[in-house]
């Protein structure tokens, strides 16, 4: 047992029997404790905020950002001369008076938000474990690890795969040669943020599979029944999160999702297991009743 599982364990055993006032008191510090966390790291990300701007942000917008690189080497093994990215066709600039420092709170506030994420949730998920009965505690043991694995995982995809891909076509698609790309910081905060955390959230897929499955909404029969409509939808998924025509980003995103995908039938099974065992062992017990399906 990790020792945020053990934490989780001592945080059931002091639960006992709570008020319902006592319940919202519990739930205030543990959404002041998460609140807090994220003003902290968004704290810290406004002190260095220069420094993370030019470092991580905007290092998409530069063509010797590495995701630029690796597929310039990937084009020269392959022979296709347009996966090469040497020159991104844009400047940014800001068109009021306060949106330098606008970007610095918003952005310094985004980082907040990804880098206080697990311990945000957990500190959430501690107050919801002592409502859940024994066998869903300990389906659910390691889900904060789960959850925050995947959240970062989406995000670094998001940033090295799906945003690079979007700024790339955007930057450089031209309806007429005379019109001169300038876009305004903001518009390229919000499109890397919107396919960054977009990504974040797409990985939690598994985990949305689990509390479905978990409430009866979803079984593997049914996930495995309609495989090849996923497919078809994370194939228009990729064509939409990557606006560029160029059918190897199409499927350099649509892989991840795929995978996601079948893991999530597996998560699925998982549950179905974990249900019919449970109830194997209460009827075995003498305590099942048609209320526990």
């Amino acid at each position: 047992m990790t020792p945020l599982d053990q934490q989780l364990e001592n945080d059931v055993q002091d639960s006992g029997e709570m008020t319902f006032l006592e319940h919202l008191e519990e739930l205030r510090w543990h959404l002041v404790r998460a609140v807090g966390s994220i003003a902290v790291f968004a704290l810290i990300a406004f002190v260095f905020i220069r420094e993370i701007y030019s470092n991580i942000i905007a290092a998409p917008s530069r063509p010797d950002f590495w995701t630029y690189r690796m597929m310039c080497k990937l084009s020269e093994k392959t022979g296709f001369a347009d996966l090469c990215i040497q020159k991104l066709n844009f400047t940014m600039q800001s068109r009021e008076m306060a949106g330098q420092f606008t970007t610095s709170l918003t952005l310094s506030l985004m980082i907040g938000l990804v880098g206080a994420f697990p311990y945000a949730f957990w500190e959430l998920w501690r107050f919801i474990v002592p409502g859940l009965r024994p066998s869903e505690r300990r389906a659910a043991r390691g889900g904060v690890f789960f959850v925050t694995f995947l959240f970062l995982t989406g995000i670094l995809f998001g940033y090295y795969v799906v945003s690079p891909l979007a700024i790339n076509f955007l930057a450089n698609y031209q309806l007429d040669p005379s019109i001169v790309n300038e876009f305004d910081i903001s518009s390229y905060m919000s499109t890397l943020a919107t396919l960054t955390l977009g990504c974040g959230l797409t990985f939690q897929m598994p985990i949305i599979t689990f509390v479905l499955s978990k409430v009866g909404v979803l079984t593997p029969q049914f996930m495995r029944e309609y495989r090849r409509h996923a497919l078809v939808a994370i194939l228009v998924i990729a064509a939409i999160i990557t606006p560029s025509p160029d059918i190897y980003s199409q499927i350099l995103v649509s892989i991840p999702l795929a995978l996601l995908y079948e893991v999530s039938i597996w998560v699925s099974g998982y549950v179905l297991r974990l249900r019919l065992k449970d109830q194997k062992e209460m009827m075995e017990s003498g305590n099942y009743t048609k209320d526990e399906e």
